[in-house]
C-alpha cells in the first residue's frame, strides 16, 4: 500500500505543477493519480474520498478536452466567479455534507463521514472550477487541503497528509501564477 501511495503522491504533485503552468498534460497525471488513490482510500475506509477519485478520472477526461489540443493558444481563458456562485457552492457543500455525512455515518463503516463528505463535495466543485479555469479554485483548494491534512493523518496516511501540506503552498503559487 505504501508504494501505491507514493506513486499516487508523485503523480498528484505532477498534476498540480502542470496545472499551475496551464499545461494540458496535467489531466493525464491527475487521472492516473486518481486511479491509484481510489484503491488507497478504499483500503483505509475513506469511502467518499475513494468515490471522489472516480469523479477525478472523469474530470481528467473533461479537463483534457476543455483545455484544448493546442495548449500554446490556451483556448480557455481564466475567469472570475461572482459572489453568488461562491455562496451557492458553499451552501451545496454544507448542506450535502450534512445530509450525505449523516447517511454515511448511519449506514456505512466510513471513517469521519462528515469531514470526508465535506471535503469530497468541495473537491467536486473545485475540480470543475479548475477545468473551467476559475481563478478562485486555488483559494478553495487551500481550505480543502488544510482540512484534508487532518483527515489523512487520522487514517495513517502520513505521506498523503504531507502532499496536502505541499498542495497548500502550490495552491498559493497557482493563484499568483494565474
Amino acid at each position: 500500500m505504501e508504494l501505491l501511495e507514493r506513486v499516487a503522491v508523485l503523480l498528484a504533485l505532477l498534476y498540480v505543477l502542470l496545472a499551475i503552468k496551464e499545461h494540458r498534460s496535467c489531466w493525464l497525471a491527475g487521472g492516473l493519480s486518481a486511479a491509484i488513490y481510489a484503491l488507497v482510500f478504499w483500503r483505509v475506509d475513506l469511502l467518499m474520498e475513494a468515490a471522489l477519485q472516480l469523479f477525478y478520472i472523469a474530470m481528467a477526461i473533461y479537463g483534457w478536452r476543455a483545455w484544448g489540443a493546442d495548449n500554446s493558444q490556451k483556448t480557455l481563458q481564466i475567469q472570475r466567479w461572482p459572489w453568488r456562485n461562491h455562496a451557492t457552492a458553499l451552501g451545496a457543500v454544507v448542506g450535502g455534507a450534512w445530509i450525505i455525512g449523516g447517511l454515511m455515518s448511519t449506514y456505512t463503516s466510513a471513517a469521519m463521514p462528515f469531514i470526508d463528505t465535506g471535503t469530497t463535495l468541495a473537491a467536486l466543485i473545485t475540480t470543475w472550477m479548475v477545468a473551467r479555469k476559475v481563478l478562485a479554485n486555488w483559494i478553495y483548494w487551500i481550505l480543502i487541503d488544510a482540512v484534508s491534512i487532518y483527515l489523512y493523518l487520522n487514517r495513517g496516511l502520513d505521506l498523503t497528509a504531507a502532499l496536502f501540506g505541499a498542495y497548500i503552498l502550490l495552491a498559493a503559487a497557482g493563484y499568483l501564477q494565474w
